[in-house]
């Protein structure tokens, strides 16, 4: 039987009942769902499986990859540092990143980085999954490139690489990873229960990813195009978020594992 467990208050019931449709439904495997009005907590909730098997079920603690709303961190570790005046959105990113500068990315400024304009939304082919994982190879990779279109002129969505591009400059301000800034500054400051990247000890608690039915396949898109170069630069699939290599990994763009 599916169980949800936590607590809502009075008004927000038929968000209990929506929730508990949802997994009575299968239309949801498990979850964890939190609504904070005004400081104050009124939803609270956890329940279902943390596996496709349904023989796990979900506890108050468990975590599971957040996919882009790692992004939303990634850019907040950024604005920390323009909060306290070490980094300029308005500077470009050679300033604090020098060879960034190659094949006419002198000009590129850190807030094109931020809202996904700098013409730099992947890595040039060849381009496996596995060589995100060494982010500051990778990083030197997109320094090395030029721009896939005018910079500032169009936004196209970083998939993978926001992480990289973002979270080099984090570490060329402070010395440390992106991950170990995230933790040192953000998590741990606010007691939150996120990670980029997994150690250990936290992987029993990890709920998986349960790919979709059919993946994107970007094969189907024009190769002249950005969207085409972005999407497999490099391609991957949904499934690999339950490998060790990506859990583990520093990667400011998709592999933050949290929970409400």
């Amino acid at each position: 039987m599916t169980e949800l467990n936590g607590t809502v208050s009075a008004p927000f019931e038929p968000v209990r009942n929506a929730v508990l449709d949802q997994l009575q439904s299968g239309a949801e495997v498990g979850l964890s769902l939190a609504v904070d009005m005004d400081g104050e907590k009124v939803v609270d909730l956890w329940g279902g499986h943390r596996d496709a098997a349904h023989t796990q079920p979900w506890q108050r603690d468990t975590i599971t990859n957040v996919w882009s709303i790692t992004k939303t961190v990634t850019s907040l570790a950024a604005l920390l540092l323009v909060d306290a005046g070490d980094l300029d959105v308005h500077a470009p990113v050679a300033r604090y990143w020098p060879e960034f500068a190659a094949n006419g990315k002198q000009d590129i400024e850190v807030r094109h980085l931020l809202s996904h304009t700098s013409g730099v939304s992947g890595l040039d082919h060849p381009a496996r999954l596995e060589d995100l994982y060494d982010v500051r190879e990778a990083a030197a990779r997109m320094a090395s490139q030029a721009p896939w279109w005018r910079p500032g002129s169009a936004s196209g969505y970083h998939v993978l690489n926001y992480g990289h591009l973002v979270g080099e400059l984090v570490h060329r301000l402070t010395g440390l990873s992106l991950r170990d800034f995230v933790r040192r500054h953000i998590i741990e400051p606010l007691g939150a229960d996120f990670r980029i990247g997994l150690d250990e000890a936290d992987l029993g608690r990890v709920a998986g990813v349960i790919p979709p039915a059919l993946d994107f396949d970007p094969s189907a898109l024009d190769h002249d195009t950005v969207a085409y170069k972005t999407f497999t630069g490099p391609s991957f699939r949904a499934s690999a978020a339950n490998s060790p290599a990506w859990r583990a990994a520093d990667l400011g763009a998709a592999s933050g594992h949290g929970n409400a």
